[in-house]
């Protein structure tokens, strides 16, 4: 057990991509191409969002600010990120797996260190971020 708590895992559920495997992770391993999804942001819950190819900063109510950095690329399969700034310290993967040579299949999982007090008041939003993350991915044009 960690400072924080025990670790605690969310997964999306496993979301179909109608693109190939690489032309999917060459997107999301660079964040830039995060401009192609600013217009779907929803501008209620997100503000002061920006980007660069390894981080994304955003402010999210009523969260505060997060700041995430790609930690490691796993070419062509996974890209792991890891929270820079964050009221919560925690990871998450983007896994992306070839269905055949022009579809994909993509899960998010964040894993996060909380303490149980910490886990009942987040635990339901964070599944739910989570799986609103997986499907946002799930309908990008990656070409």
């Amino acid at each position: 057990m960690g400072l924080f708590g025990s670790e605690s895992k969310f997964e999306s559920s496993v979301k179909h991509v109608p693109y190939p495997q690489q032309a999917v992770y060459d997107n999301i391993s660079d964040l830039n191409n995060l401009e192609k999804v600013r217009d779907r942001v929803p501008e209620d819950k997100v503000s002061d969002f920006s980007f660069d190819q390894d981080t994304v900063s955003l402010n999210v109510a009523p969260v505060g600010e997060l700041k995430l950095r790609i930690c490691d690329r796993e070419e062509p399969k996974c890209i792991k990120f890891e929270t820079v700034q964050s009221p919560v310290p925690f990871n998450v993967w983007v896994q992306v797996l070839p269905v055949d040579e022009n579809n994909s299949k993509m899960k998010v999982t964040v894993k996060a260190e909380l303490n149980p007090f910490i886990k009942s008041m987040v635990e339901k939003p964070l599944q739910d971020g989570v799986e609103k993350i997986a499907d946002a991915l799930a309908q990008i044009h990656y070409v």
